[in-house]
């Protein structure tokens, strides 16, 4: 499913700059860094892609409304954007901006002449239906009930002259695509929706706005009445942080993408419009798209009129950093919507983190340290998952099948299953310390604790792409590193709770 070249190339959509970034965002910000994180340790060369998307009515809309112009307006939305970096601990290599001159407008500009050289821009006057929040015209397939299918809301009736892309012209092909899994779209729900989407046949998509109605945006590089139209600048994104206006070494190698990671709503634009671009481009498609959920807030979808937005900023302040990627990882399931609320966020904390992983690490570094333990882990055992330890046979096959199950499930983008093998494991340690009663003194007592020195080692391994910081706190108790040529060698330091218990 997933490349198995030596380099990896993800990316998640760019947000729109007309307000703050919300959880949204964040579960598919987390979501990306897993990705990028498990190909790392798996040993790939990674470029991690996000960014933001600047420019469009709406952007100029907003700023008008908090009377800022649309550059200082989407400067400051991009700055909040931007410190989800530390915020989240994300691993990003690149942070784009539409707004940049010097590296995103040339290849966008490029991609816009190439595309017309290829007699795919065409211009013509139109009448149709506009979605304003989709900020794209629309036809009467992506209507219920005569509104927008994503905004709930009536289309406008636009009567203007615009250039158009000959999206038509690759409708069989990008059937053929996406129904032989050249671009495998995860999940097969969403494979079936946008299949059914491009089967009823693509229509020309406008790719511009006269300026006089939409200023704020690039302008067509060889008629400056024009502006060009927000998706066919957004998506170029994708290649514009690689410098494919350049043809730079970076393109040649990171490109095609292996994964996009996008929301359902904007699965159209990913699915349909961007591999005709590239079609017309003659550029490699991108080999998957995988399609995240939305969240809702007790059951409620989130906005502004019922003041339910959750704000990741207040809530990394108020819980951390590692407790909130793990409920957006555990809680909401990958591919579907999930449901957010402080009373199912405080209880999975307490159950799983602070009585479940915290626990264990506190439990077992009690007994480490109780009985000065030192032991040699070599070096190759966490990469091979074998080790060298008396009594191993209790509790090496329960790792060897959470490894197992652990890479199925993210090989699948199925992060709440991969955490729930990790809990498994940390479940039996659980188990294991109780069956064996290792607070007394028992027979074998030191090397059944080796066991689970070992043990714990693994689970701050797996738990590495998912709760990095506190993998890192984990090892560094156990005076250990993941990467290090010689053998290791455990030096017991205990530290202050990793999860304390929250109390409303």
């Amino acid at each position: 499913m997933l490349s198995k070249n030596k380099k990896f190339y993800i990316t998640t959509s760019i947000v729109y700059t007309n307000a703050s970034p919300h959880i949204g965002f964040a579960l598919e910000s987390i979501q990306a860094d897993v990705i990028a994180r498990y190909q790392q340790i798996s040993g790939k060369e990674v470029f991690f892609l996000t960014g933001t998307d600047e420019h469009g009515a709406k952007v100029a809309k907003a700023a008008e409304e908090e009377k800022k112009e649309s550059k200082e307006f989407a400067d400051k939305i991009s700055r909040k954007v931007r410190s989800f970096k530390k915020i989240l601990n994300l691993s990003n290599d690149d942070f784009i901006r539409t707004t940049d001159q010097k590296r995103h407008w040339p290849t966008v500009k490029k991609v816009w002449l190439k595309l017309k050289e290829n007699g795919d821009i065409y211009k013509k006057q139109y009448k149709g239906l506009y979605c304003p929040g989709c900020e794209t015209f629309i036809t009467k397939k992506d209507l219920k009930d005569k509104k927008c299918i994503i905004h709930k809301k009536k289309p406008e009736i636009i009567e203007e002259e615009n250039y158009f892309f000959r999206l038509s012209k690759y409708s069989k092909k990008i059937e053929k695509i996406i129904a032989e899994d050249k671009i495998h779209i995860i999940p097969k729900t969403r494979k079936k929706e946008i299949l059914n989407f491009v089967q009823h046949g693509l229509e020309d998509i406008s790719f511009s706005r006269p300026r006089k109605d939409l200023k704020w945006g690039i302008p067509v590089p060889d008629d400056k009445s024009h502006t060009i139209y927000v998706w066919s600048d957004a998506l170029v994104n994708y290649i514009s942080a690689l410098s494919y206006s350049k043809n730079s070494k970076k393109f040649q190698k990171f490109w095609p993408a292996d994964v996009h990671c996008i929301g359902k709503d904007i699965l159209k634009f990913h699915g349909a419009i961007w591999p005709g671009m590239l079609l017309s481009l003659g550029l490699p498609l991108p080999k998957t798209i995988f399609v995240h959920g939305f969240i809702t807030v007790d059951g409620q979808k989130m906005s502004k009129s019922l003041g339910n937005i959750i704000n990741p900023f207040e809530l990394v302040r108020k819980y951390g950093t590692d407790s909130v990627r793990y409920f957006l990882l555990r809680e909401i399931p990958s591919t579907e919507d999930g449901d957010f609320t402080y009373r199912k966020f405080e209880q999975r904390y307490n159950a799983d983190l602070a009585s479940g992983l915290g626990n264990l690490v506190a439990r077992i570094l009690t007994l480490a340290e109780r009985l000065a333990i030192k032991q040699y882990l070599p070096a190759s055992g966490l990469s091979r998952r074998r080790w060298q330890a008396d009594n191993h046979k209790a509790i090496e096959p329960e790792i060897d099948k959470v490894w197992r199950d652990y890479k199925k499930a993210l090989d699948e983008f199925k992060f709440n299953k991969a955490l729930a093998a990790i809990w498994k494991l940390i479940s039996f340690c659980d188990k294991y310390i109780e069956k064996e009663k290792l607070w007394k003194q028992t027979k074998n007592q030191q090397s059944k604790i080796n066991n689970l020195l070992f043990a714990l080692a693994h689970i701050a391994h797996l738990l590495k792409p998912f709760l990095p910081e506190t993998s890192e706190k984990i090892l560094k108790q156990l005076g250990i590193k993941l990467i290090e040529k010689k053998p290791w060698k455990f030096k017991i330091k205990k530290r202050k709770s990793l999860f304390p218990r929250f109390n409303s």
